[in-house]
């Protein structure tokens, strides 16, 4: 993998990732992580994306079959990832995956946030959004689609706290409200950034935008 991209090209800040993989697959009927798509899975392809585009240390949050998609992922990656665990996976929200791999992040300057189940995003995208970042103030940046929010957000390391500390109710997108003032918008050109693998369907789409 190429790494470090995103010290040399932007002020030498530092890039890591995190990918929430700790759901059920519910509405899938299959394992998502585990998935085989183009040669790898899914929670590969996933992080794969981060790290061809310059991300430095991606962590994974797992929970529902840990064990399995740890002995996958510990078979292809080192150092460049890390592994934190949510327990209570089947009683919580993304967001609570979130808190718990924001626990185990690495020092940063900014971090990506990527559900497990969007393999797609292209490699311009997470760059076109470093290079969007204001050198000026912290900013949470997110890909548009015809003005449309998608993911993964670029969200500075400042954030980390009031992340970690938030306990009221609205989840995630309540974060996104209490953090309004500090959204900036990137439009791309990414199908990607729209695909999340939630039923058959959207797995066989993916299939054939690889």
């Amino acid at each position: 993998m190429k790494k470090g991209i995103f010290m040399v090209q932007k002020n030498r800040i530092l890039v890591n990732g995190l990918i929430t993989a700790a759901g059920l697959s519910k509405r899938m009927g299959q394992f998502k992580p585990l998935m085989p798509l183009q040669g790898k899975t899914v929670i590969e392809s996933a992080i794969d994306s981060m790290l061809e585009s310059g991300v430095h240390q991606v962590v994974i949050v797992l929970g529902y079959r840990a064990d399995e998609v740890e002995r996958c992922l510990r078979s292809r990656y080192q150092n460049e990832i890390l592994l934190a665990y949510n327990p209570d996976y089947a009683a919580t929200d993304m967001l609570e995956s979130i808190k718990c791999g924001l626990r185990a992040m690495p020092v940063c300057s900014s971090f990506f946030l990527l559900p497990g189940d969007m393999p797609a995003v292209r490699k311009s995208t997470f760059q076109a959004l470093v290079n969007a970042r204001p050198e000026n103030r912290p900013a949470v940046l997110f890909p548009t689609i015809n003005s449309y929010r998608k993911h993964p957000p670029l969200i500075d390391s400042s954030f980390i706290p009031a992340i970690l500390n938030y306990q009221g109710s609205g989840g995630l997108r309540q974060i996104w409200i209490s953090l309004e003032d500090h959204i900036l918008t990137v439009p791309v050109d990414d199908n990607g950034v729209s695909l999340d693998l939630d039923t058959m369907s959207d797995y066989q789409n993916c299939l054939t935008i690889l």
